[in-house]
């Protein structure tokens, strides 16, 4: 039996199963997919301390090399049910079934897509929902990046910087980014299509346009291109923690206290699936806080 089951190998689950190794704790982490969640698709991270610019892959790399003295990690291992038994918790896996006194559900978010004609069609031929998984597919071409977030903005401008050809559609008058990535898309004359919309992307093999839509004008144009890459958010991947009797809010996200506790004793959640900041800061920081709470109640 493991102290802690950590469910979710992102730096949340990375940094939950530092802390419960160090601490002492026998600890397992679990993930359906490769180490490192949704940081494998940042292209470039400029706000990690101590590291002015560093790939999202690197940097989960140095994390997972670190955990690994501390912690098991299972890749590529789903889970299908997190279920209670009196005092301790039973995890299903594809592989067998897993006996915890604890569990953390670090299982972060999943890319949210968009509900356009083409958008399905063109999957892997042109729609992508990561710059530097396929980027360098488009050097020396037209692409569009929707979305007006930080990683819309952060995409764009790895994609310019490696030779793509990249303009931005954002559905507002104002993107949400950080102020230094608004000044950052302005000196690299990214161009922005404000108050737009994809109202289809278009083909035949391959992607080559897309049909935007104004939301003010209701004016349609069509831009030639040979990619659309999508960065419009995520949705909480909290299904499971909420098959297993943990409560969530309205939009799905776990509900955490101060200890990163949820609703279910001895079950507690990391990282983006609680909501709020979604920044790698953020998620170590409450992995870290998590794997602390336990330590203290087994002593």
């Amino acid at each position: 039996m493991y102290d802690v089951v950590i469910i979710g190998a992102g730096p949340a689950g990375l940094t939950a199963g530092i802390y419960a190794g160090r601490a002492g704790l026998d600890a397992l982490i679990i993930d359906s997919k490769q180490v490192g969640g949704t940081v494998n698709n940042a292209p470039l991270i400029e706000n990690y301390p101590a590291f002015e610019a560093i790939e999202g892959m690197k940097l989960i790399e140095m994390m997972a090399s670190q955990t690994k003295k501390y912690a098991e990690i299972k890749e590529f291992t789903p889970v299908s049910e997190v279920s209670k038994t009196k005092d301790n918790f039973i995890i299903k896996t594809s592989d067998d079934d897993i006996e915890a006194k604890n569990v953390i559900f670090a299982t972060g978010t999943n890319v949210r897509s968009l509900d356009a004609p083409g958008i399905e069609e063109y999957a892997g031929r042109g729609v992508s929902y990561c710059a530097v998984c396929d980027g360098n597919f488009f050097v020396d071409k037209e692409v569009l990046v929707v979305g007006g977030g930080n990683s819309a903005a952060v995409e764009a401008l790895y994609l310019n910087r490696i030779g793509v050809k990249c303009s931005l559609v954002h559905r507002r008058d104002k993107l949400r980014c950080d102020a230094k990535l608004q000044k950052d898309l302005e000196d690299n004359n990214i161009k922005i299509y404000w108050n737009s919309e994809v109202k289809s992307v278009n083909g035949d093999i391959f992607v080559e346009s897309a049909t935007l839509i104004n939301n003010k004008t209701n004016e349609e144009i069509t831009v030639d291109i040979n990619g659309i890459f999508l960065s419009i958010g995520h949705d909480p991947n909290s299904q499971l923690a909420q098959s297993s009797g943990v409560e969530c809010n309205e939009y799905g996200y776990i509900i955490v206290d101060e200890n990163m506790a949820t609703s279910v004793e001895g079950a507690y959640a990391a990282g983006d699936v609680t909501g709020g900041i979604k920044q790698i800061t953020v998620a170590t920081a409450q992995g870290a806080i998590a794997s602390s709470d336990i330590q203290s109640k087994l002593m």
